[in-house]
């Protein structure tokens, strides 16, 4: 039998051993081109190649003449140069376009009989590696030049063919060859993070065992410690890979790498559990779905492969991604994101009655998955074999991974989707934590469920902005026992290793967390605890960016005796109570609805939730008469909201569910009762459609009367359902709100529903309309959707009009709104003073001291652009730090400080990179996305779209920058009572005694 692994030396050297197919194209040679053998004196040629782009990550361009050359690319001058040795290099992705491009290049030869050029466009995707294009005799030559040559469009059927003179290496330009090419344009091979340039937390280090190399080994995504302590590895695009790692007093070049020759590989998820190898494919090569690999005749090489089970063979990274060992010890649970259906369940214990739940047609801005419906992401349990599986949860958008703690409850990271920022949809990254029958309200567009929606699930905490990849409790781990205890969670874009501290609230937990080790970059994949010596193994790469293998050790002197966290007292009785209603899912049980029903209107919102689903399982006719007759307000709702998803859209029950919420009044509901109220409206004309004139004019009565409530996120579902009904009266009390609120966020919220009313209009309300429409709106900033959501917006607005409405209307929708700023309020705000730290430090104590006006808080926290950048509860930019929990971390003086003087103190989590480039041009920004070696930045905080790429290979240095990307002089429109109410809002976020914070 031949060997199933293959030794590689380390460092490698031999890069022809493994076939270059499964990373990149293979490199194209350039040749030295001209339009003739010989050349004139001061001569000019002209050149020009079309080519074919479906997509690209990063472009970059090398090239030189002899002469001299300049390259225009799709009509752009991108490049010039002169001195054939002297090679000139520029990143250009912003000039390449899907589908057809040309370059175009002017070459001119100044004396004897030698002109040449020579140019190489490296294309990089992140899927599909790299492709090359180069100067050779495909190009057209020509020694004049016709108008418009150096378009796409251009016929060049009359040129020539250009004459290769001599291939790269050769001819009279020998003594420019591969290497010295990348050496003359001073292009840096990537190699993993330095340790250096790692920040980590105080006590432990980290040590680079193995920089990955790229093109025979990839870019490594998953890793699982196997029955020996050794790690199982696997590129994302390429192979699997055992690693034998030293001792932890040995040497990083002891590390030993073997292949693992078995026809599977792609993996995004490893697991080493039950004597095998289990793996989760995410690719075409490999077909998705649940592998099983194993070692049959025992002699430590794997030799087997099993597709135990096939998912849908759709989608692209948002598909199937981890396998976790059941907390039984008998089960693996598989974790899929959004783009991939659910495989074939056997069971479930989520109700099969999801739905999209919303009432208005979304805003489609990309159409990013617009065709995919719930139920979103998804959790699945199986048996070691793969051959009964039961649905556990759903509702994610792109969770990667996930880890059970000692209690048995299973913790994910879920993705943000960064073309949203800025807008009411949008959802950070943000932990959660799996539970049973869930969901957690992800819908495609702009009908993502907010959390206040009592029919999903609340995270644990939000994070911010990132690209959730790999977790891990730290069990198992010789560090310290808050860390042993912690979630370690991984953010790929931000190169951020956050440690999560969760401790037991209620039914579920609350959480802090800290940055424990980060990079720029240090894209983190995976992580794991060694079982064989308690380090904690991380890797780095995915989309083909340099990878490395590091070993975080604790050197500190506290203890490293284990601490384990325990549920005790009523946290330990609630948990108990939750797992017991638990029990209840996915089956139906005569003993459900006696333990269930008592528990739908418990304070606590999990219990509620876990006890509306064992409902929800419960045959329909056996509690349809008790959810229409409960008369304790909060347990009516949460009936009511059962019975309408359970009802599969039987219009039998509008009447009688509208009845029943007549019955309800909504004068006494409190906090989050008045919240689920509206939504089971909501969800009732969303289920049962249209309703009959009757029950329209009773419901109109009933919301319309309440409206507004003075509760802004209250309101703004109000309105959904209002605009839905065709009620007369709200319009007039909506456009004032919207015209005051002080966020983009609420704005566009009103705006998205408001575009759809068609009553209640009168020419003036029309008139404040569509100024916010075509004046305010377009100065608002957000991702890389958001102007087409605005666009969306108006576009429907629009379609509502009368043509007597468009001709009186003309001058405002023909009105070119001034875009330099956000634009929050129509109401102009003066300059009052640029404030210091001692104009306003004297007032702090007293000052701060009960009434204070947190409504103007909130108001003044919009007008000084803050929610443009900054979250603040649900609202709020993605770009700054969320401002949300300041209370328990800065003192009302540190507080002010980093208002007035931001380049201060500058967050690690949020401060801004100098990047000097080979030229000693720089770029200032925040790392947002990687993708083979380019970097994009974002280089303006206001403005989470404006972005910049920049060539990890044409950069000098890379440092934190000393300035805060947060410009100072925001509070010189407030006076110092709007201040003192400004920081009173951000300081007393939950204060039980303010309405706000209900």
């Amino acid at each position: 039998m031949p060997s199933l692994y293959r030794r590689i030396t380390v460092p490698l050297a031999a890069t022809a051993a493994l076939s270059l197919a499964a990373f990149t194209a293979l490199a194209e040679t350039p040749q030295w081109i001209w339009s003739a053998a010989e050349a004139k004196p001061n001569q000019t040629v002209y050149l020009r190649k079309t080519f074919n782009v479906q997509q690209s990550d990063a472009v970059r361009l090398q090239a030189t003449g002899d002469d001299e050359l300049t390259v225009l690319l799709n009509g752009k001058p991108v490049l010039t140069g002169q001195g054939w040795d002297k090679v000139q290099v520029k990143e250009v992705s912003d000039a390449v376009v899907k589908g057809q491009n040309v370059l175009a290049v002017t070459g001119t030869n100044r004396g004897g009989n030698k002109g040449a050029v020579l140019v190489k466009l490296i294309i990089e995707t992140r899927n599909k590696g790299q492709t090359e294009i180069v100067t050779d005799a495909s190009w057209k030559a020509s020694e004049t030049a016709p108008a418009g040559w150096e378009q796409v469009k251009f016929d060049d059927k009359d040129w020539k063919p250009a004459i290769a003179l001599a291939p790269l290496g050769g001819g009279s330009w020998a003594n420019l060859n591969e290497k010295s090419l990348a050496a003359a344009a001073n292009l840096k091979e990537p190699e993993a993070t330095a340790v250096k340039d790692i920040k980590l937390k105080e006590g432990f280090k980290a040590e680079l065992l193995y920089s990955v190399p790229l093109k025979t080994q990839g870019s490594w995504v998953a890793n699982t410690f196997d029955d020996k302590g050794r790690l199982i590895v696997s590129d994302q695009y390429g192979k699997l890979y055992r690693v034998t790692p030293p001792a932890l007093d040995g040497k990083p070049e002891d590390t030993k790498i073997e292949e693992i020759a078995v026809e599977i590989g792609e993996a995004q998820g490893l697991l080493f559990a039950f004597g095998h190898l289990y793996a989760i494919t995410n690719s075409d090569k490999f077909p998705r779905g649940l592998y099983r690999i194993s070692d049959t005749d025992k002699d430590d090489k794997f030799d087997k492969v099993e597709q135990l089970r096939a998912f849908p063979n759709k989608g692209g990274e948002h598909g199937p991604h981890a396998v976790v060992l059941g907390p039984d010890g008998k089960s693996l649970y598989c974790v899929v994101g959004n783009q991939t259906p659910l495989t074939e369940m056997d069971s479930s214990r989520v109700p099969r009655h999801w739905a999209e739940d919303v009432l208005l047609p979304p805003l489609v801005g990309r159409g990013f998955m617009r065709d995919v419906m719930a139920p979103g992401g998804w959790v699945a349990k199986t048996d070691p074999d793969g051959k009964t599986w039961e649905l556990i949860t759903t509702g994610f958008r792109n969770e990667y991974d996930a880890a059970f703690n000692r209690q048995g409850d299973l913790f994910t990271y879920d993705a943000d989707m960064e073309w949203d920022f800025s807008v009411p949809w949008y959802r950070p990254t943000r932990v959660c934590m799996v539970q049973s029958g869930g969901e957690f309200g992800w819908r495609s567009l702009s009908k993502k469920w907010p959390v206040r929606w009592e029919d999903s699930l609340p995270p644990v905490t939000d994070i911010g902005p990132g690209s959730p990849t790999g977790v891990a409790f730290g069990y198992g781990a010789k560090f310290p026992a808050k860390y042993q205890e912690a979630f370690f969670i991984s953010d790929w874009s931000y190169g951020k290793l956050y440690a999560v501290h969760m401790k037991p609230e209620g039914a579920g937990y609350k959480a802090e967390f800290e940055e424990f080790m980060s990079a720029n970059p240090l894209p983190l994949t995976d992580l794991a605890v060694s079982p064989k010596d308690g380090a904690l193994y991380i890797t780095i790469g995915g989309r083909r960016v340099q990878s490395g293998l590091y070993r975080v050790t604790y050197t500190g002197k506290e203890s490293t005796a284990p601490a384990p966290l325990t549920l005790q007292g009523e946290e330990k009785q609630l948990h108990e109570l939750r797992r017991s209603l638990e029990a209840f899912h996915g089956n139906a049980d005569p003993g459900a609805l006696a333990a269930a029903w008592p528990q739908l209107g418990h304070p606590d919102r999990l219990i509620r939730f876990a006890a509306r689903i064992a409902v929800e399982h419960q045959p329909l006719a056996t509690w349809k008469d008790k959810a229409l007759a409960e008369t304790s307000p909060r347990a009516s709702l949460m009936a009511l909201m059962a019975l309408t998803r359970a009802s599969n859209g039987d219009r039998a029950f509008y009447e009688p569910v509208m009845n029943a919420l007549e019955r309800i009044k909504f004068a006494d509901l409190k906090g989050t009762d008045r919240e689920l109220y509206v939504r089971v409206n909501m969800l009732a004309f969303s289920r049962f459609g249209e309703p009959a004139d009757g029950v329209r004019k009773k419901a109109i009565g009933r919301l319309s009367s309440i409206f507004p409530t003075s509760e802004p996120w209250l309101d703004v579902d109000l309105v959904n359902v209002l605009t839905f009904l065709g009620d007369h009266a709200f319009v007039a009390k909506a456009i004032p709100i919207l015209e005051n609120a002080p966020t983009q966020e609420e704005q566009i919220a009103l705006a998205q529903s408001l575009r759809f009313a068609k009553a209640g209009w009168t020419p003036e309300l029309r008139e404040r309309f569509f100024k916010w429409v075509c004046l305010r709106a377009p100065t608002f900033k957000g991702g890389a959707s958001f102007d087409l959501f605005m666009q969306d917006i108006r576009k429907d607005a629009e379609a509502g009009l009368t043509e007597a409405e468009k001709v009186a209307l003309k001058p405002i929708l023909e009105a070119k709104p001034d875009v330099k700023a956000p634009q929050f309020t129509f109401t102009l705000k003066s300059f009052v003073k640029n404030y210091t730290v001692e104009d306003i430090e004297g007032l702090l104590g007293a000052g701060l001291e009960g009434g204070r006006n947190f409504v103007n808080g909130r108001n003044m926290f919009g007008q000084a652009t803050c929610f443009a950048c900054h979250r603040f509860g649900q609202e709020g930019g993605a770009i700054g730090p969320d401002l949300t929990s300041v209370a328990g971390k800065y003192s009302p003086r540190d507080l002010l400080v980093h208002i007035i003087e931001p380049s201060k103190e500058i967050s690690d989590q949020y401060g801004q990179l100098e990047v000097t480039l080979n030229d000693d041009s720089k770029v200032y920004g925040r790392i947002m996305n990687l993708a083979g070696d380019t970097i994009t930045l974002n280089i303006n905080m206001m403005d989470p779209n404006a972005l910049q790429r920049v060539d990890r290979k044409l950069i000098k240095s890379m440092d934190q920058s000393k300035v805060s990307m947060m410009p100072p002089g925001l509070l010189s429109t407030l006076n110092q009572n709007d201040i003192l109410d400004l920081l009173a809002y951000l300081l007393s976020k939950g204060n039980k005694e303010d309405p706000m914070f209900k």
